[in-house]
């Protein structure tokens, strides 16, 4: 029991990379080779939405932007339904346990 517990107490340590993306858009790469400095790139998004707080490209919560010092940085303002967070890795059919064969007690009459 008490070598589980250090288990996952080590594996709450890991460190996971974390991103805020500010906006995202599609444009041509034509338009990606003429970007020199100085051009400047419209978002739809409002200068004033919330930004998003990612792991591993899912959305996890969402939240403003905040002055800390002279740095940045992201006051939490909604989180993602457990159940939205994350993209399901496993086909929900391939992760069934396989039925097993009837036994013959089972197996119907006319098939015996």
């Amino acid at each position: 029991m008490m070598e589980r517990k250090k288990f996952w107490n080590s594996l709450l340590q890991i460190e996971i990379p974390i991103s805020v993306t500010l906006a995202s858009k599609l444009i041509p790469s034509e338009q990606v080779l003429k970007l020199v400095p100085g051009v400047m790139i419209h978002f739809e998004k409002p200068y004033d939405a919330p930004l998003n707080l990612e792991v591993d490209d899912q959305i996890i919560a969402t939240g403003d932007v905040v002055k800390v010092g002279d740095k940045f940085g992201l006051k939490i303002v909604a989180i993602e339904q457990r159940d939205e967070r994350w993209v399901c890795l496993v086909d929900s059919e391939a992760a069934k346990p396989a039925k097993s064969p009837a036994s013959a007690s089972e197996t119907p009459a006319a098939a015996r």
